[in-house]
Formats: C-alpha cells, structure tokens, sequence
C-alpha cells in the first residue's frame, strides 16, 4: 500500500514573479491568473480569448500556409505543423473559436504525412490527424486531434492495442523492446487523457490510462523498476516544448491535469522541480531539444522561462495542496 508523502509545502513565489508572468503574453497570463492569482472565470476567460488575437498565438497562426502547414520550405513540414498545433494546444488557443477552425480545416483538408524511407510506404499521404505508425508520434496527433475535435478514434484504438505488459508503451517495440519507455509513455498519456477530457473516453482507454500512471509512479517518476537507480539525469532539467522527451516536470504536469492525489512515489520528482528555482523564484529554460520550436522568443538556454516557471508553480501547489 502506498503511504501518504510527507508534509511539504510550495514555496511561496514572490509577487514579482506572478507579477513577470501576468507581465507576459496572453497565452501565459491567463493560466497564472487562472491557476496563481485566483482570478474570477469570466477574467480568466476574456484573457484565453486574446491568445487567437494577440502576441504569440496570432504570429504562430498567421505564419500557417493556405495549404494548411507549418514551415512550408522545411524538408518535413509535417513535423512543423504538429509541433505548432501541440505549441497552440499548450498556450490554450480556444479549439472552437474562428481562428482555431480555419487553421483546423485547412490542416485536416491539405496536410498529410510524407515519409521518406521504404518502411514509410504503408503510411506515406495519409492525413496528419489519421496518426502514423509509432506510438510517440500518436499520442502527440491523439493529444492535438482530440483537443481540436478532429476524429482520431482509430488512433485510440492502436495505442491501446500497443500498450506493454508493465504498463507502458515504446516506439522500439516492433524492434524487439519488451519494456515501456517514459518518453513514449508520456506522449501516450498525454493523449488519452485529452482524448478522455474531450469525449468521455471509455472504460478501456481509463483503464489503460491508469496502467500507464502506474508505469511512471512505481518507478518514481524518474528510476529504473530493476535498479533503483535514476535513468537519465537530464530528466532533472526542464525544457519547453518537451517534443517526445520526457522530463520530471513534465510527467508531474501530466499527473496533476489528470487530477491524480499525490503519494510518496512522487516526492523525489518533486523535491528536483523545487530545487531548480533559482534566486530570484524562477525556473530556467533548460536542455533545449532540437528541431522544436521556439514557444517564448527572446528567451535563450539557461535564461528564466515563463513557461517552466508557470508549470512548476503549477505542479508544486498542486502537490501542497494534495491534504
């Protein structure tokens, strides 16, 4: 039986850290004045309205092509288009607002997936938001179609066919793996539960889900199940966008959205968020990922992140308030 973790309480932030947040771009003001300041709904709701209209969301929506990509010129703008629907997801674009349809539309008509290899064969044209073959790429189609209303239950159906015997899911199985990967993992989480949010979901896809929470939780969201010991140390540093990494920050995020009680399992990831704040209460930008994109320009490896900043308040009050 799991024991309760101990008593912990969040840092405080300083004022002049929600203050830099509220400071910020729309897509970052109204999850702290929603979630940090306590503000009314129809505050919070007027503030997400603007990320169609101002600042970061409306240059990511004006750059779409008219046929629907992302990073036309790119040797994959397929990647492209993803990566931004996944980074117009995160900063809480209103899926039914008028900007979010057109640009919905005009990927679910145009964009498709262009393989390049031989094994691409089987899935070479097929719309974007039909998925592709592996499960770390699904899960990310699965979190965006499902957050944008588009119909990926065929996706759903592959994940939980490809659902491993510990729980959780790998891109290497099909080469021989027999165990769950975090990375892969998490994209996967990250989808059903959008999937479950949007539509209700279904027994199996809650109880799929929930094996693979256990996945992370039995391994304490950062150690090998075999050893004990701590996988990846960069998992310990905090990137954004994560693309298909998976960082400790992140899987506490996930956990926390889907309303999971915190338990001692979680108390070591815990404590490593708390520890990368810096003097001044803020969290930095770190272990940047290739290829994705830059979701908060002006802001280089190693400065302060909003965005990191506003996930771990995000995920320490959580946990805090867990009694």
């Amino acid at each position: 039986m799991t024991t309760n973790p101990p008593k912990w309480q969040a840092p405080q932030p300083e004022s002049s850290v929600i203050q830099w947040l509220l400071d910020s771009d729309p897509s970052i003001r109204w999850q702290a004045m929603r979630d940090l300041t306590g503000a009314p709904n129809e505050e919070v709701v007027t503030e997400r309205a603007k990320v169609a209209t101002e600042g970061w969301g409306v240059q990511l929506l004006t750059s779409q092509g008219a046929d629907g990509y992302w990073g036309n010129g790119t040797a994959n703008p397929e990647w492209v288009t993803l990566r931004t629907l996944l980074l117009l997801r995160d900063m809480g674009l209103v899926p039914t607002s008028e900007e979010a349809r057109r640009a919905i539309t005009r990927v679910r008509n145009n964009v498709t997936w262009k393989g390049v290899l031989p094994q691409d064969a089987a899935w070479h044209g097929t719309p974007l938001f039909a998925g592709e073959v592996e499960p770390c790429i699904n899960g990310r189609v699965l979190a965006v179609g499902s957050y944008f209303g588009e119909d990926v239950r065929g996706i759903v159906e592959r994940l939980l066919g490809e659902q491993m015997d510990d729980g959780g899911w790998n891109c290497e199985q099909e080469n021989g793996s027999t165990r769950g990967s975090f990375h892969t993992t998490i994209c996967v989480l990250e989808g059903l539960l959008e999937y479950e949010q949007a539509t209700g979901g279904s027994p199996a896809v809650t109880v799929a889900r929930e094996r693979g929470q256990e996945y992370l939780l039995k391994r304490h969201m950062l150690r090998r199940l075999s050893t004990g010991e701590v996988i990846d140390s960069d998992w310990t540093q905090f990137s954004f966008p994560t693309g298909y990494h998976y960082d400790v920050l992140r899987g506490l995020h996930y956990l926390r959205k889907a309303g999971i009680t915190p338990d001692a399992r979680m108390a070591e990831a815990i404590e490593s968020v708390a520890s990368r704040q810096d003097a001044d209460g803020r969290w930095s930008l770190e272990n940047v990922h290739p290829d994705e994109l830059d979701a908060e320009p002006g802001v280089a490896e190693g400065q302060p992140s909003r965005w990191n900043t506003l996930h771990a308040l995000q995920v320490l009050n959580w946990y805090s308030a867990r009694d």
